[in-house]
C-alpha cells in the first residue's frame, strides 16, 4: 500500500519527523530509510535507536504516530503513477486481488476510501498476522484467503522488506521502489513505477521461472 499504490511515504516522513521533534531530535535519513516497510513496533524501535533514546516508550510513540498519520491520511492520499489504472484493469479482468500491507487495520480502513473498498477481494494487515513482513506469512495468508496457489501470484512491492516477504512466500515479484532504492535481485522485475504496466506483463511474470523460496 504505502509507496506502492499510494504516495503515502511522504506523509509518514511528516509524522515521524514531528515525533522526533517532540523528543528534541531529528530522524536521520538512514533511520528513515530503515523504517520503510516495517511494522509500527519495529519502526518505533528503529526510530528510538536512531534518536539515541532507546528507553522511550514504544507504545506511546506508536499511539502518537497513529493519531498523526490518520489525520494526514484523511486529508488525502495521492496515487502513485500508474497504480490506479493498473488496479482498475486488474479488477475489470476479474483477477483475484489482495492488499497485503504492514500497516494496521485502522489506517488501512482510511486508505480504502481512496483505494476503493471493492478494489480487493482480501485485505491482510500488519496487525492481523502472527509474523509480519519480511516473513512470508502475509503473502501466504493472502493466497490462502483468495483460494489461489501462491506460485500463480504476482506481488507488487516497493521496499526490501516487502520484496523479501513475497519472494520467501514463492510469489513472482514486480518491484517499484519509491523512497528506498532496491539493488537488483535475481528473479525480481524492477520498474520506476507502474506507468504502462498491463495484464500481459503480469501474466508473463506469473509464468516466469523464479528462485526457490528460502
Amino acid at each position: 500500500m504505502d509507496g506502492t499504490l499510494v504516495d503515502s511515504e511522504r506523509l509518514w516522513d511528516v509524522a515521524l519527523q514531528e515525533l522526533a521533534a517532540e523528543y528534541g531530535a531529528t530522524l536521520s535519513p538512514a533511520g528513515r530509510q530503515a523504517i520503510v516497510g516495517k511494522t509500527m513496533a519495529e519502526a518505533m524501535r528503529i526510530l528510538h535507536a536512531d534518536l539515541d533514546q532507546p528507553d522511550l516508550d514504544p507504545v506511546r510513540s506508536a499511539a502518537w504516530v497513529d493519531a498523526r498519520i490518520l489525520a494526514l491520511f484523511r486529508a488525502g492520499l495521492p496515487w502513485r503513477p500508474g497504480a490506479s489504472a493498473l488496479l482498475t484493469a486488474v479488477r475489470a479482468a476479474g483477477i483475484p486481488t489482495a492488499l497485503v500491507t504492514s500497516s494496521g487495520r485502522a489506517l488501512v480502513e482510511v486508505a480504502l476510501d481512496t483505494l476503493g473498498r471493492d478494489s480487493f477481494d482480501v485485505v491482510v494487515c500488519g496487525d492481523e498476522v502472527t509474523s509480519a513482513k519480511p516473513h512470508p506469512e502475509p503473502y501466504l495468508t493472502a493466497a490462502r484467503l483468495l483460494g489461489v496457489p501462491i506460485g500463480g501470484c504476482v506481488a507488487i512491492e516497493d521496499s526490501p522488506t516487502g520484496v523479501a516477504s513475497a519472494l520467501a512466500a514463492g510469489a513472482a515479484v514486480l518491484a517499484v521502489p519509491a523512497e528506498v532504492p532496491l539493488d537488483p535481485i535475481d528473479g525480481v522485475h524492477q520498474l520506476a513505477d507502474l506507468t504502462g504496466v498491463d495484464l500481459h506483463l503480469l501474466a508473463t511474470l506469473a509464468r516466469a521461472p523464479r528462485p526457490t523460496p528460502r
